[in-house]
């Protein structure tokens, strides 16, 4: 058998072609899978900054709270109506597009320790001094002069300073809620409100956007026996679920369903100048612990049912707690 002559390159070769490397392919593909999630996120990251809506900074008055340990989220539901579909927005109630007002108050304060976060619910019909305007609701301090009115009340109200602002319209949480493909909710018993006619069956059940908004809005119902007090229980037990549903290792693996909820979440949300992705990302990666209790939940205690007047004594503590980053006594936590 003869042997090709030396210099001749193999039969079903070219001379001077040599043999590809299988490992190139390989490689290629590794630095595709490791660069390609960087700048998506990078891109997602500045997406939601410039998509954000934005504020002007709280004023400084005489007298504001100093900084004290940790930070202060005030989040606030308002009855916007952009993104909401007009038969939706009649169904549920939810008042005319003039004006503003606010269905929930929360306070979300991140500790600089080790303590666990705490959000806490500030009934819409707590009578506390508006500034300027005597003894009022305490959401009417919104509806007189929007964020910078409603923290300043708050601030002084709790001796709290508030750090960080994020507001969502109805249209703009209902869009959220569908963005993350719903939220699952276990509820006891049938939840009809005799004011909207809305109904919500007993049973484990995922809920789109509108039906959350019943649920987050539902006061006038033989499961809501407390009124306001019940539903500000529930805002913050849905609030957890959709914290933990938006951070979800499905949501963050997902490229599609990430930017759902990042666009949908940025379009909705109205926060300060000063406020960026990285300190919504801290707000919501410590909110996400709320369904797994790792977020202490309460409502600012209150004297009955009617949630007008605080308990002065049992607030005092609860507002001391939160400004040097302890522990809330348990007697304060009630949900």
């Amino acid at each position: 058998m003869e042997r090709a002559p030396r210099g001749r390159a193999p039969m079903g070769r070219a001379p001077g072609v040599r043999r590809r490397s299988r490992k190139r392919p390989v490689a290629v593909l590794l630095v595709a899978l490791l660069v390609l999630p960087v700048v998506f996120a990078t891109w997602l990251w500045f997406h939601v900054d410039s998509t954000v809506h934005r504020i002007e900074a709280f004023p400084d008055y005489s007298g504001r709270p100093e900084a004290a340990a940790g930070e202060n989220w005030l989040v606030v539901g308002s009855d916007s109506r952009d993104g909401l579909d007009p038969e939706i927005a009649e169904g549920l109630h939810v008042g005319d597009a003039d004006g503003q007002r606010t269905d929930t108050i929360l306070i979300a304060h991140l500790p600089d320790n080790s303590t666990t976060p705490t959000l806490i619910s500030i009934p819409r019909d707590s009578r506390v001094p508006v500034p300027g305007h005597g003894r009022s609701m305490i959401n009417a301090a919104f509806a007189i002069g929007g964020p910078q009115l409603l923290a300043r009340t708050v601030e002084q109200a709790t001796g709290l300073r508030i750090d960080h602002y994020a507001e969502i319209g109805f249209g703009g949480f209902a869009g959220l809620v569908d963005a993350v493909g719903g939220v699952e909710m276990c509820l006891d018993r049938e939840m009809h409100d005799v004011k909207t006619g809305e109904t919500l069956q007993a049973g484990c059940q995922t809920l789109q956007g509108a039906d959350a908004l019943t649920f987050v809005r539902m006061r006038y119902s033989d499961a809501t026996p407390r009124s306001d007090l019940d539903r500000v229980a529930n805002q913050r037990k849905f609030i957890g679920a959709l914290a933990s549903e938006a951070s979800s290792i499905t949501t963050f693996i997902n490229p599609f369903r990430a930017y759902a909820v990042a666009d949908e979440g940025a379009d909705a949300l109205t926060m300060l100048d000063s406020d960026g992705p990285g300190d919504l990302l801290s707000l919501g990666w410590a909110m996400r612990g709320m369904s797994s209790g790792g977020v202490v939940t309460t409502t600012v205690p209150v004297t009955d049912s009617t949630a007008h007047q605080w308990d002065k004594e049992k607030a005092l503590r609860l507002f001391e707690a939160m400004e040097t980053d302890s522990p809330l006594p348990q007697d304060l936590i009630v949900n």
